[in-house]
């Protein structure tokens, strides 16, 4: 019976602490977030331009990516979902980690001034511009089955474009942790269901993504599992590789104590 109290009264002190944390991570967070990227600002120049390639429909596309530069990802015609996986180039077995990127900033909302993490605490990219603020850190991308399901056979899926690029770079299906998914407007209602804000998607919607580590970074242009349409719908997504100031992620850095801790594990991995 003592035991049973002693545990008990552990538990609840647990459990006051992880809500006095949550109630700290979440009262300071969204208040230093910046504002979505309006159309038309944060141009980019000629000279800052590195490359520039066009994803079809159920394709996909993977580089290296040094620290310091960025991806500009555009949803051209609005009916695209583009996943996203990432590992560190200079050593594979770290790489991107939804669950820590949602718990370390307490959400699952990613927007400007976020920051995904790895699964060393360390910052993969910090969404510097972004003119959606409609994105899934949760869902996933898609796979055979959810596709077979909804389209059946013989359309391209997340998790196989996945696997193709990884073996570009030497890893296997092993290899390719959980994606994040930009453009794909997801949201859970007041009986923790998932539901689809169709309107938050629009054409020419785009968000920058900038390397805070060395990558190697793959992108799948696949409709998301949970897109109502019932046709295999996703249009071309333009993908720009650009350099990008240490400053660009000031915003990020400034999001939270979390994000400064990991900003600063991750600029400790380079100062050794």
């Amino acid at each position: 019976m003592i035991l049973t109290e002693e545990k008990s009264a552990v538990v609840d002190a647990n459990r006051r602490r992880y809500a006095e944390l949550k109630a700290a991570g979440q009262g300071k967070s969204p208040r230093s977030l910046p504002p979505l990227t309006r159309p038309g600002e944060a141009q980019l120049t000629d000279a800052a331009v590195l490359h520039c390639e066009t994803i079809p429909s159920g394709w996909y596309w993977s580089s290296r990516l040094a620290r310091g530069e960025a991806l500009r990802i555009v949803n051209l015609e609005g009916s695209s979902a583009v996943s996203v996986i990432a590992w560190n180039a200079d050593d594979l077995s770290e790489r991107i980690n939804y669950a820590d990127t949602v718990k370390v900033q307490w959400s699952a909302s990613l927007r400007k001034g976020r920051v995904i993490l790895s699964d060393m605490g360390r910052i993969v990219f910090s969404i510097i511009e972004d003119t959606s603020g409609a994105h899934d850190a949760i869902v996933g991308g898609s796979n055979a089955q959810s596709n077979a399901r909804k389209y059946g056979e013989g359309f391209r899926n997340s998790r196989d474009n996945f696997i193709l690029a990884a073996g570009k770079h030497g890893m296997a299906r092993r290899d390719v942790p959980h994606s994040v998914t930009f453009f794909a407007p997801v949201g859970v209602d007041a009986t923790g269901r998932f539901t689809w804000n169709a309107d938050k998607r629009k054409a020419g919607d785009f968000v920058d993504l900038r390397a805070e580590m060395n990558l190697i970074v793959a992108l799948s242009n696949c409709p998301h599992p949970l897109d109502p349409a019932p046709g295999y719908s996703a249009g071309p997504v333009e993908v720009v590789r650009f350099r990008s100031p240490a400053a660009a992620s000031r915003a990020c850095r400034a999001g939270s104590d979390e994000a400064a801790r990991a900003f600063d594990n991750t600029d400790a991995l380079f100062l050794a």
